[in-house]
């Protein structure tokens, strides 16, 4: 398993047009993202971890006013989100090592943060917090219960974890966020789990 999760990036270093192609332009998380948005500050700014090439989450949330930040592992990717939003800021950035110095009004981190391992998942919480103005949403998802897998893209193994939804809880409330609203395997979102909170 550690060998597939060291993989996850170049993966997606060797495929990001056919990742980009196979997610499309429309946002099957479409309710989620407004009820995120709706949490924001009017022109609220948004940082989106594993931004990918910007498609339809940094889209739709530009579209509705808010000027988002992308960060993203893959250099592919990020070129990708230029090309898609000329106008958002975007750098390569490891989600692990993530320190931009800023506070953002919300944080995205959708199918993505769950490729990482369940330590690097939990080393992660700070590093939410240390990007979080206060009254930030998050959104992100993970898997439905402790454990990892391994998927595939394009003919590669794609590794994916998760911890226990009572983990995620605990880590939450540590790193100073309450749970809005968590759905496992939402119908109405692909079967994504879906974690919404709210920094204090």
């Amino acid at each position: 398993m550690t060998d597939a999760a060291d993989r996850v990036v170049d993966v997606y270093r060797r495929h990001a047009s056919a990742w980009a192609a196979a997610r499309g332009a429309k946002p099957r998380e479409s309710g989620w993202l407004l009820r995120f948005a709706s949490m924001l500050g009017r022109a609220g700014t948004v940082l989106d971890i594993g931004c990918g090439s910007g498609e339809p989450i940094a889209r739709s949330l530009t579209g509705l006013g808010h000027r988002v930040t992308g960060v993203d592992s893959s250099p592919e990717m990020i070129a990708l989100f230029r090309s898609n939003l000329p106008g958002a800021a975007a750098e390569v950035a490891d989600m692990r090592s993530l320190n931009l110095g800023l506070g953002f009004g919300g944080l995205i981190a959708w199918d993505s943060f769950f490729h990482l391992t369940p330590r690097e998942q939990r080393l992660m919480f700070p590093v939410f917090r240390e990007h979080a103005e206060p009254g930030a949403p998050l959104l992100f998802t993970s898997g439905a219960a402790f454990g990892e897998s391994i998927g595939t893209f394009e003919g590669e193994p794609l590794y994916h974890a998760s911890l226990d939804p009572d983990e995620y809880r605990r880590l939450l409330a540590h790193a100073g966020f309450d749970v809005v609203a968590h759905v496992a395997a939402d119908p109405d979102c692909g079967g994504h789990t879906v974690w919404l909170a709210r920094c204090r």
